[in-house]
C-alpha cells in the first residue's frame, strides 16, 4: 500500500536488521541508479539512472539465480545496507518511480546518499559491539544517532548532505575502534592500510591484527591465513582466495566482500556472516 505523501520529519531507531537489504521493500534502485561497463565484473553496460535489461517490472532480476555464470558476479556482491528499503519505504513513502515517475529523478539522486549513510551506520553498529572498544563506545552511540537522524530527513534534505565530512568524522571513530580492538592480538599488526596488493601471495605473511582498512587485495592469496583481529574495512576481497582462512574474528568484515571473494567450507567468517551458497 502506498501511502499520500513521504514522512516530513527525521526517524530514528535503526537496529541491526534494518541495516541488512530487504529486496522485497525497494523498488529495485540497485538495478537503476548506478552505472556500470562491460568488464569481469559486468556482462554488458548501462548508463547511470537507467534500469538494468534484467530488472523485471515487479522489481526481481530476472537472472538472480544465474547472476555468476551470466557474467555479473559483482551483482552477487552489491549490498545496500538496507538503504534501498529506507529510501522506497520511509523517505518516499512506499512509492515507486515506475508509477509516481515524478518521483523518480529525486529518489535515484538521493539512493547513493542513503547508501552511503547506511553503510557508516552498520559499520558504527559493529563498532560498538567490541569490546575492546569500550572507550569509545559514547562517540560511537553519539555519532550512530547523529547519521541515523540524518537517513530520516526528506529527500530535499538529503540531496544536501555533505557525505564526506560526515563520513570524515565517522571514519576516525573507526580508526580508534579499530586500533583499539587490535591491539588486543597477539600478532605483529601490520600496518598495510591502503596497501595495493592485487594478485599478491600473502600465505608466509603474518596478518594477525593487521591494519588492513582500503587494501587492494584483488586476486590475493590468503588460502589458509589467520585474519584474526584484522580490520578489513574498505578492503577489496574480489576475486582474494580465502579458501582456509580464519576470519572468524575479523574485523568489520561486511557479507559483500565475502560474496566477492572465494572461499571453500573450510573458510571460517564471523557469526553473523554466512558463506557463500557457491563456496559450498
Amino acid at each position: 500500500m502506498h501511502a499520500a505523501d513521504p514522512p516530513t520529519g527525521p526517524a530514528t531507531g535503526t537496529g541491526p536488521e534494518e541495516l541488512q537489504a530487504d529486496c522485497a521493500r525497494c523498488v529495485g534502485l540497485c538495478c537503476v541508479v548506478p552505472a556500470f561497463a562491460a568488464s569481469a565484473d559486468f556482462a554488458i553496460g548501462k548508463p547511470a539512472r537507467h534500469p538494468c535489461p534484467n530488472l523485471l517490472a515487479d522489481s526481481r532480476c530476472s537472472i538472480h539465480d544465474e547472476l555468476r555464470p551470466r557474467g555479473f558476479p559483482c551483482c552477487t556482491a552489491y549490498d545496500c545496507f538496507g538503504a534501498g528499503q529506507k529510501l522506497t519505504q520511509v523517505t518516499f513513502g512506499g512509492r515507486d518511480w515506475r508509477e509516481a515517475p515524478e518521483v523518480a529523478a529525486s529518489m535515484f539522486e538521493v539512493f547513493p546518499v542513503m547508501r552511503h549513510l547506511h553503510e557508516l551506520l552498520w559499520h558504527l553498529d559493529e563498532a560498538q559491539s567490541l569490546d575492546a572498544a569500550a572507550a569509545e563506545r559514547a562517540e560511537l552511540s553519539r555519532l550512530f544517532t547523529e547519521v541515523d537522524r540524518i537517513t530520516g530527513e526528506p529527500p530535499e534534505t538529503l540531496a544536501q548532505i555533505d557525505v564526506p565530512a560526515v563520513r570524515r568524522r565517522v571514519t576516525e571513530a573507526l580508526r580508534r575502534a579499530g586500533t583499539a580492538a587490535r591491539a588486543g592480538s597477539s600478532g605483529p599488526c601490520a600496518e598495510l592500510a591502503g596497501a595495493d596488493l592485487v594478485g599478491a601471495d600473502l600465505c608466509e605473511t603474518d596478518l594477525r591484527g593487521a591494519n588492513l582498512r582500503g587494501a587492494c587485495l584483488v586476486g590475493a592469496r590468503l588460502s589458509g591465513m589467520d585474519l584474526s583481529l584484522a580490520d578489513l574495512t574498505g578492503a577489496d576481497l574480489r576475486g582474494a582466495d580465502l579458501r582456509g582462512a580464519d576470519l572468524g574474528g575479523a574485523l568489520f568484515l561486511t557479507q559483500a566482500q565475502l560474496d566477492s571473494a572465494v572461499g571453500d567450507r573450510h573458510t571460517r567468517v564471523p557469526a553473523a556472516r554466512r558463506l557463500p551458497q557457491y563456496w559450498t
